[in-house]
């Protein structure tokens, strides 16, 4: 016979017990180490969509991140609204509210990295030297549409005609459109020498493809510029300057770190939202776990989808790969 003190006494025990597994759980994902999933393209060929990083969180407990290390780091303020609240804050840095990013570092406290153009390329100076970047994508990119385009010029021609239903402007109309229209569109990295069907990164469907009047489609090769939106002398009236393109210019602070993606052409980096401070970087990405060429998050939904396709997505000979 149980006693209702022995069953309170259990309840009681079966309650710590599980909060300290939380508990321990929690620090360890917090100062240990952690998983990432890749969802855009910004490090390409070095990462891609779909694919699973071990990261190490523990050595930047002991030292900070150096240069060429490839980070994670929370979502920087310029995208995401950080609390003023510390315990609020403390909580959005640790356990959930912006999403984590991953970048290469380029640039360290005390560097002055200048991004200029020569020769019409883009090219980064580090301390007054040209930085040597083997890591850079070398294979241009194919923009595709994320779904049918039929069905998706079905979408922004009802979204359209909603917006004209409101009153406004059929000049404001086209520009909401047009950058609803964006969304549906992404790059992926194409080897010109292989077949759609033969991609090494990623499977490219032909129909999905983004196509001119004429039916062809371009290709943005690397070494490609990324242009000012500025006027062509407005570099030299600031010290630090970014604005999104290959032209910048930045003195780093004692905590502050800059961060671009291997993807120069697909990545949002330090050249649109300026450095990043040093408590904002949690981990150092080290091995390459999975491969799967998939947008879904959750790999079990995609293999509930394409029971068998989802096996011919596998980049088998990714797997298991250290992170340089």
């Amino acid at each position: 016979m149980v006693y209702p003190e022995e069953k309170k006494s259990t309840f009681w025990r079966n309650v710590f017990e599980i909060s300290g597994l939380l508990l321990l759980v929690f620090l360890i994902r917090t100062i240990g180490f952690g998983l990432y999933q890749v969802p855009t393209g910004s490090m390409e060929t070095t990462m891609l969509v779909g694919e699973r990083f071990f990261a190490d969180k523990l050595t930047y407990q002991f030292r900070n991140p150096r240069r060429g290390e490839v980070i994670a780091f929370n979502e920087p303020p310029a995208f995401y609204e950080y609390s003023t609240n510390k315990l609020k804050n403390l909580f959005q840095h640790y356990v959930w509210g912006p999403s984590n990013w991953t970048k290469r570092v380029i640039g360290m406290p005390g560097d002055e990295v200048k991004g200029v153009i020569e020769d019409g390329k883009p090219v980064i100076y580090l301390n007054g030297k040209k930085l040597d970047e083997p890591y850079l994508n070398k294979y241009p990119l194919i923009y595709v549409w994320k779904e049918d385009p039929a069905a998706i010029n079905l979408k922004i021609q009802k979204f359209a005609h909603s917006l004209f239903l409101t009153g406004i402007s059929r000049d404001d109309v086209e520009r909401i459109t047009q950058q609803q229209l964006q969304q549906y569109i992404t790059h992926k990295s194409y080897d010109s020498d292989a077949s759609f069907e033969d991609q090494p990164f990623y499977r490219i469907d032909p129909k999905r493809i983004d196509r001119n009047q004429d039916g062809k489609y371009d290709l943005v090769w690397p070494g490609s510029v990324m242009p000012s939106k500025q006027s062509n002398n407005w570099p030299a009236k600031r010290e630090n300057y970014w604005n999104g393109s290959d032209e910048f210019k930045v003195k780093l602070g004692p905590d502050e770190y800059w961060l671009m993606g291997d993807n120069r052409l697909g990545s949002k980096d330090a050249r649109a939202f300026g450095p990043v401070k040093r408590n904002f970087i949690h981990g150092r990405i080290i091995f390459l776990i999975w491969s799967h060429d998939s947008d879904e998050s959750w790999w079990i939904v995609d293999l509930i989808k394409h029971p068998i396709d989802f096996w011919k997505r596998m980049r088998w000979s990714r797997f298991f790969k250290w992170i340089h």
